[in-house]
């Protein structure tokens, strides 16, 4: 079973769906993980409940969202590989820094913590500030693969990274080989 985790790039929320379909099309039986703000905040974007509605209908399960219930995904119910789409500057911060207070957080950790493939898609408006150190530290993991990502605009948000999430499925599939796909910056 694949893990698939959501954290609050809202904007973002929707290329992300859009991936996550894209994987269950080709077979992958795939767990839904979102962070608690995601399952519970009502947006300009989608409406929790019927975020909820739509990634439950897809992929046939109820969704992961609290600590106590990610826990299990460490060696008591392991998943083969878990995809964090997107991943916040805010998750990729305790990421790097072992924090644990979110479903999301505890999901990467208990998979991190048995060498498990991890891929991020992230989507930052501070990881070419803040956040570019904590790209570094994680992206020098074996087990961790992350989406290309570019600036999405250079004037209006110059230390913002958006993962390309077209290319989440094939950076998925390569990251079960354990290669990296590349550029990484495009």
């Amino acid at each position: 079973m694949i893990g698939y985790a959501f954290c609050g790039s809202f904007c973002t929320l929707k290329k992300s769906l859009s991936s996550l379909e894209a994987l269950l099309s080709q077979g992958y039986d795939i767990q839904p993980i979102m962070s608690e703000t995601v399952y519970s905040t009502d947006t300009r974007f989608f409406k929790a409940e019927e975020f909820r509605h739509r990634v439950e209908e897809l992929t046939k399960k109820r969704i992961v969202h609290t600590i106590k219930e990610a826990e299990h995904f460490g060696p008591i119910s392991p998943l083969e590989a878990l995809i964090i789409a997107p991943c916040t500057g805010n998750t990729l911060a305790k990421l790097a820094s072992g924090i644990t207070d979110t479903a999301v957080t505890m999901a990467a950790k208990a998979h991190m913590r048995c060498d498990r493939p991890l891929l991020l898609a992230l989507a930052s408006n501070d990881a070419m500030s803040q956040n570019l150190k904590n790209i570094g530290t994680l992206i020098t993991r074996r087990s961790l693969f992350v989406v290309p990502m570019c600036q999405d605009d250079p004037k209006g948000k110059p230390h913002s990274l958006v993962a390309n999430f077209e290319f989440l499925t094939e950076c998925f599939e390569k990251m079960l080989l354990g290669e990296q796909l590349r550029p990484i910056f495009i």
